[in-house]
């Protein structure tokens, strides 16, 4: 992508509503406008790292056995009679009324209404396990919206729902998710610790929240720091396998990790210097529920003994939208964001430091050609601005590897490639940076 052709409308000042890191940037860069309070457009480049961020997910989603499908965003409030819910969730839920006056609401999660498709066509036992996954809007009408994307009203959610038998199968469909929530954070640079959490409005009697740590967090969070060295499962790991999963899941909550609602004082104290108190980002939140809506919706299926039993249920959730801010509060510096490789809206930048000179364009535009022809996501600035608008544009958002061309390396047959992240040089001949970018 030419960065001249391209839509970056970068702000020069911060603005003032900005109160944390990842809001006062994504502003700043381009990467979002606000609509109304707690409201967001994802601009491009936003967009971007937003689609990247869910294409992890579903592979993630996908490896551990779930099924995409895809649910509205508005739901008849009935549904929510029959769980209960209704009347009980409180003023966060919008509810409107069509022009038939029938009573609606803005989804602000799905349980209700999975549990409803899964009731219309599921009848026996032999049909499960099953899990229905999507990716889809919410919206919860927060009281004081802020902190951009960490706190907004309108979200964009990936939602799962088990279904089993019984407390073993949900279990074991539990131990699925928490492993595919290690993998998934992993793969976008985060180091996730799993804390024991409050179910709030979902219910249930076991959940975890997958938190990571940030100066910036929303909340004290409590944990032993040898999570911090704990191995992510990798690739290869078998999600059928019952006996491996529970492993993985004992091994990681084996140690003391708890949200402040969770927290207790005593036995943190007892940690011998490994306790660490700190700031965290809640990025993921599962919960085994039971029956919890399977039994006032009838959910139920028929077991090998010829019984109905209504079926044990679960939820996972992660949100793709809070995390593109989550990951720009773990990874930035005062000069822009430090996106990981896998969610960064390009590989790579292009910075053309004497755009007209016959060399440098002949030479950027060769390079451009070569990564574009590899597959590698490249921003070329071929703006007509000074050298050092175009170090802080490409510092600002981020680019993982910039690529800085001038008339004096090219003399010596060099580029100079530069990291991001630590902000490592090296002068490089053009055919050893394409290397570098595609090894």
């Amino acid at each position: 992508m030419r960065l001249s052709h391209y839509f970056l409308p970068i702000l020069r000042e911060t603005p003032k509503e900005a109160e944390i890191a990842s809001h006062r940037l994504m502003l700043r860069a381009g990467m979002m406008r606000q609509e109304a309070a707690g409201i967001y457009a994802f601009l491009p480049l936003g967009f971007r790292v937003l689609q990247k961020i869910c294409t992890i997910v579903r592979e993630e989603q996908d490896r551990s056995g779930a099924i995409e499908l895809l649910m509205p965003t508005i739901q008849p409030a009935e549904l929510w009679r029959e769980s209960g819910r209704y009347e009980a969730y409180g003023k966060e839920m919008l509810r409107i009324r069509d022009r038939h006056d029938r009573e609606m609401l803005y989804g602000p999660t799905n349980e209700e209404m999975i549990t409803e498709i899964f009731r219309s066509y599921v009848r026996s036992y032999k049909d499960l396990p099953l899990n229905l996954y999507h990716i889809q809007w919410k919206f919860r009408d927060e009281v004081r919206p802020r902190f951009g994307l960490m706190r907004g009203r309108e979200f964009l959610m990936k939602d799962a729902y088990s279904f089993d038998l019984d407390f073993a199968g949900a279990k074991h469909a539990y131990n699925r998710m928490f492993v595919a929530y290690l993998r998934t954070f992993a793969r976008m640079g985060l180091r996730s610790i799993p804390m024991v959490a409050e179910s709030g409005p979902i219910g249930g009697n076991l959940s975890h929240e997958f938190i990571i740590l940030a100066d910036t967090g929303e909340s004290e969070v409590f944990c032993h720091s040898d999570y911090l060295g704990f191995e992510v499962p990798g690739p290869d790991v078998n999600f059928n396998d019952v006996a491996t999963l529970q492993t993985i899941v004992d091994r990681w909550t084996s140690l003391y990790a708890a949200t402040s609602e969770k927290h207790d004082a005593s036995v943190f104290a007892k940690l011998a210097g490994k306790g660490i108190s700190a700031r965290g980002i809640e990025v993921g939140h599962i919960f085994y529920f039971g029956t919890k809506y399977s039994e006032p919706m009838k959910a139920a299926v028929t077991g090998g003994d010829g019984v109905e039993h209504p079926v044990h249920m679960g939820s996972y959730g992660i949100g793709p939208s809070r995390l593109v801010a989550a990951i720009i509060e773990a990874f930035h510096d005062e000069a822009g964001i430090k996106w990981p490789e896998p969610v960064a809206p390009f590989r790579a930048m292009i910075l053309n430091l004497k755009q007209g000179g016959s060399d440098t364009d002949a030479a950027c535009e060769r390079l451009y050609a070569e990564l574009s022809a590899k597959g590698i996501d490249t921003l070329y600035d071929d703006r007509d601005e000074r050298p050092g608008a175009k170090f802080a544009t490409a510092d600002l958002i981020g680019t993982p590897w910039q690529i800085l061309i001038g008339p004096r390396g090219l003399a010596e047959g060099k580029v100079e490639l530069k990291r991001r992240a630590d902000g490592q040089r090296e002068l490089l001949s053009p055919a050893d940076a394409v290397v570098r970018l595609t090894a």
